[in-house]
């Protein structure tokens, strides 16, 4: 099952608000009909900073490969510029369709591109090189993992657990990598057997997959999922099956608790019913939820 395009739902709303003496930004007044079961996480940027700066090693890897296929006239600059577009657009989805996009790219100007599959495994190796401090010190207990979560998540895990919700993690980035990052973050506890993400063959792997799985599984409607991601997949799929989708606009390189610019749009034009920069007010969000006080 392929992973959906970003699409802007219809008639974007505007902010509507903020619960009074927060930064959690109401964009539609409405809340679940009845208290939701389910809880799907997206991982990287949502709750893990392991990985942050990716489109630092990704960006440039892919201008320098596709820089081999300029056009008459085309800068190298120029190469960037369209790189950086498409990966932007196309983040949120499994890791693969970046490279299939540069493969596409790359034939376009008359080239023979190599297996996406080989740009990924090029791609995930200089990420590797950029984060294995960051991996070992979480490993050895120099770092704490507070240092590489997004601020308050366990905070809200915890008050999902006291609250009798189960919690899902599904992510883009590659299984294997996702289970051994959740391990070192203390997250493992929160999703036992319940943390998904990418596999080889990308059909066997999608966010709406993961979300159809817990419905019927669970024998639930859509309206007992909450959904937290800060990319547009998870949002969009869990609003098609009415779930209420939180869009975590994190800035991830400073942490500043106000919302990414450029993600808060693309949350609210995926469909997030609420925004927020991180989870330090998620005790507020969690009444706004489920009590409704305001």
């Amino acid at each position: 099952m392929a992973e959906r395009d970003y699409a802007p739902v219809p008639d974007i709303p505007g902010s509507t608000g903020f619960i009074p003496g927060t930064g959690v930004e109401l964009i539609r007044r409405v809340r679940p009909v009845r208290p939701p079961e389910h809880a799907l996480f997206d991982f990287d940027g949502t709750l893990s900073l392991v990985r942050e700066g990716w489109m630092d090693i990704m960006v440039p890897m892919m201008s320098g490969i596709l820089d081999e296929y300029r056009r008459p006239g085309e800068t190298a600059k120029a190469v960037e510029i369209l790189v950086r577009e498409f990966v932007t657009r196309l983040t949120g989805k499994q890791t693969i369709y970046q490279m299939m996009h540069l493969a596409d790219e790359i034939r376009s100007r008359g080239g023979e591109p190599s297996d996406p599959q080989e740009y990924k495994e090029r791609y995930h190796s200089l990420l590797m090189e950029r984060i294995a401090g960051r991996r070992a010190a979480l490993a050895d207990g120099s770092a704490q993992a507070e240092a590489y979560l997004v601020p308050g998540s366990v905070a809200l895990l915890e008050a999902l657990l006291d609250r009798g919700v189960a919690i899902y993690i599904a992510s883009g980035t590659d299984e294997e990598f996702v289970l051994e990052e959740a391990e070192l973050l203390g997250l493992t506890r929160y999703a036992p057997g319940r943390i998904h993400g990418a596999q080889r063959d990308i059909a066997a792997f999608s966010k709406e997959m993961v979300i159809r799985r817990i419905l019927d599984t669970n024998k639930v409607e859509g309206a007992r999922l909450l959904a937290f991601g800060d990319g547009y997949v998870e949002i969009a799929d869990s609003k098609a099956v009415g779930g209420y989708a939180v869009g975590v606009a994190t800035d991830e390189t400073n942490r500043s608790g106000k919302p990414d610019a450029w993600k808060r749009q693309r949350l609210i034009g995926a469909g997030a019913d609420v925004i927020i920069p991180d989870y330090a007010d998620a005790s507020a969000l969690l009444d706004w939820i489920w009590s409704g006080r305001t």
